[in-house]
């Protein structure tokens, strides 16, 4: 027999299974309980959203059976273009309207036949410069026709043709009619001015009288990646204007780097300084002129590599 002692402690282990035991048991029920009501919620849900669909479905079909037999009305208001005043003018009397999506009513095929065709013409234009007249002689309507000129007039400027598109009053239709008539100039980079760069995305004042700058320096530009030559004139800023700008090789005109003498020489860029300049004067005097040119100037170590090869791409006086 166990001693005092022992049976209290053998009824202490005892009591602690019980607890534990029936611990176990609670926390399986509250496990169980919370997967039922984690179902209940899902069954919930799902009613809920079946209903909403049902709802939506018949409203939309309570709506389509209302709108059978009586469509939306739109109204077809009559105008005629009065050439030499540059405008359109409503014809008297009320405006007809007919019932939108009723193809099949001879009323609205009356109406359609009745409206009067306006004349529409095509022409190069640039839309940077088009008048409303014009505007409106090329199919659009004197408000869109205000519309874009008002725009211009804010400062807005189409410097591309997919500027123009994206305008909210010219249609796909109309753009895709207009589209081999858009006429937008490139900038010259040997005849704009500082005001014309200046329209150039990502231009600012400062860039743009910079251009002009470098380009009296360079005596013109041969090539369009000169601009890169400019201080923090990147690869970036270059690419977004680069289709926007050419060189009309009519108006260029070659450096004469074998006959300047040497204090000409050396405010070209890519010179820069006097002894690089005396040593060209001095190259070129003591070597045939076939042999006088720009990457035989960095062969003789006159030229680093670099230099060389811009010079190379400028238009050059022969020798």
């Amino acid at each position: 027999m166990p001693s005092g002692f022992g049976r209290i402690f053998l009824s202490f282990i005892l009591a602690f299974q019980n607890f534990v035991i029936k611990d176990m048991v609670m926390k399986e029920k509250i496990e169980k309980g919370r997967g039922y009501l984690t179902s209940i919620i899902a069954v919930v849900f799902l009613i809920i959203g079946y209903q909403t669909a049902l709802f939506v479905h018949q409203a939309a079909v309570m709506k389509i059976t209302a709108n059978r037999d009586e469509p939306d009305t739109v109204y077809v208001y009559q105008e005629q273009y009065v050439s030499g005043r540059g405008s359109y003018s409503s014809s008297d009397g009320p405006a007809k309207s007919v019932r939108k999506n009723a193809g099949h009513s001879s009323r609205a095929q009356a109406v359609r036949d009745n409206v009067p065709t306006r004349n529409v013409e095509s022409f190069r234009f640039n839309p940077n410069t088009v008048t409303e007249d014009e505007l409106c002689r090329l199919g659009f309507s004197p408000k869109q026709a205000a519309s874009i000129v008002e725009y211009r007039n804010k400062g807005g400027k189409f410097r591309r043709k997919s500027d123009f598109a994206r305008s909210f009053v010219v249609s796909d239709s109309i753009y895709k009619r207009l589209e081999p008539y858009i006429d937008i100039p490139l900038i010259d980079l040997n005849l704009a001015d500082s005001a014309a760069f200046d329209t150039l995305p990502g231009i600012g004042g400062w860039f743009a009288s910079k251009m002009v700058e470098y380009r009296k320096e360079l005596g013109g530009y041969s090539y369009k990646e000169q601009l890169m030559d400019i201080w923090k004139f990147d690869r970036e800023k270059y690419d977004n204007l680069s289709d926007l700008i050419t060189i009309d090789t009519a108006y260029i005109k070659p450096y004469p780097l074998w006959t300047h003498p040497v204090d000409s020489l050396r405010l070209h860029p890519y010179i820069r300084n006097y002894e690089t300049a005396r040593a060209i004067v001095l190259f070129r005097e003591n070597n045939p002129s076939d042999s006088c040119t720009a990457h035989a100037l960095a062969r003789a170590g006159i030229l680093p590599p670099d230099l060389a090869h811009k010079l190379s791409r400028c238009a050059i006086e022969l020798y």
